[in-house]
């Protein structure tokens, strides 16, 4: 298997631990199948691989590939009145194996663990020079919640950052067609006998999965992309900066930091959340709600890689100029305004201000709906 071949070579050059990921465009494409295929191929050439978290759905085949590799012991949590298993992240760091199997990226923790997500664990387990096998699906990548939202009509609680794929050294897509995928349902593969139908009405509708596999090809596309930029970046290049300026509306600041995350992440570049803060928004006189909103909107943005920044300034266009002129931004990314404001563009209005003068310093400016 020439992937495993690829990814034991990455494992020889370094001594931080290397990230794969197996990503899917939904549940049943077979990512898990093909990590514990490639975790054999491994053992077979005298690599140290164990299981830290497999979850096989209680699929035969599945199952089947995980006899003869060695399972580091859960931990068992008793929570809510039950007993709940996680994995065991002190113990996968202790016996220290060379490559750990970790699947469902995307899973939260029980309350109470060291830290509050998986993909967390993974982080540390790779600071500490494990190599990682890990796997997830294409609805949980945070920047694509909404679009994810706009074809399922289902919001997908569990989320990892757009930075998690950044950091993995290969992206692999398992894909087949919206056919396969169906056949693999309805022959009870993926679900067992009483959750198929129930799956073929919400989910798993040929449309829904057309538009999530398009999600995950571009997706993997563009991370080889960012790969291959940044191996040949040259010294006169010059990176690209994002700044994403937000006020406290809440869903249309939203909108802008998941929209900004994206290009960010597609460009491999540094990004900046600022919020221009008038005299009419000081703490003390800024409705309870919208406070909230705002920190909630900076915890996400922080939580997708930005860098967030609030300036206090009475005029919104000379507080971002001001940011963009000092930090060396390229690509200011704003909220598209609201119609009656368009019609009264003069030289009074903020926005019109602000897009000559970026002009003038040949400064994008995108502005997102």
């Amino acid at each position: 298997m020439s992937s495993a071949k690829h990814f034991l070579e990455l494992i020889q050059k370094s001594r931080k631990g290397k990230f794969k990921i197996y990503i899917g465009m939904s549940a049943g494409v077979g990512k898990t199948f093909r990590m514990l295929q490639e975790a054999q191929s491994l053992l077979r050439n005298g690599i140290d691989v164990k299981i830290g978290y497999i979850e096989t759905h209680d699929r035969e085949e599945t199952a089947a590939l995980t006899d003869g590799i060695p399972e580091i012991p859960r931990r068992s949590v008793f929570y809510k009145g039950k007993n709940l298993e996680e994995m065991n992240l002190q113990a996968i760091i202790n016996e220290h194996p060379e490559v750990v199997l970790v699947d469902e990226l995307a899973h939260t923790n029980v309350e109470g663990s060291k830290n509050k997500k998986r993909w967390q664990d993974v982080l540390e387990i790779l600071d500490n020079g494990i190599n990682v096998i890990s796997a997830m699906n294409i609805q949980h990548i945070e920047s694509l919640n909404e679009e994810v939202k706009n074809i399922t009509g289902i919001e997908v609680a569990e989320r990892v950052p757009d930075k998690i794929l950044s950091l993995a050294d290969e992206v692999v897509n398992i894909d087949l067609t919206a056919d396969e995928l169906l056949t693999r349902l309805k022959e009870g593969k993926i679900y067992k006998k009483e959750k198929i139908q129930t799956a073929l009405t919400n989910f798993f509708q040929s449309g829904h999965i057309l538009q999530l596999r398009e999600l995950a090809l571009k997706e993997v596309a563009a991370h080889v992309e960012r790969k291959v930029e940044t191996e040949i970046k040259t010294e006169n290049f010059k990176p690209i900066k994002f700044l994403a300026c937000i006020s406290s509306n809440e869903k249309i600041a939203k909108n802008i930091i998941r929209k900004t995350a994206r290009l960010a992440s597609y460009y491999n570049s540094q990004w900046t959340v600022l919020y221009v803060q008038k005299p009419s928004e000081n703490p003390e006189k800024i409705a309870l709600d919208k406070q909230r909103y705002l920190i909630n909107n900076f915890n996400l943005a922080q939580e997708l890689g930005a860098k967030v920044v609030r300036v206090k300034e009475s005029s919104v266009h000379k507080g971002i100029l001001e940011y963009v002129i000092a930090h060396n931004i390229t690509t200011v990314c704003i909220g598209k305004p609201h119609a009656e404001l368009w019609q009264r563009l003069s030289g009074y209005s903020w926005i019109y201000a602000l897009m000559n003068r970026l002009n003038e310093r040949q400064i994008d400016i995108i502005i997102l709906s």
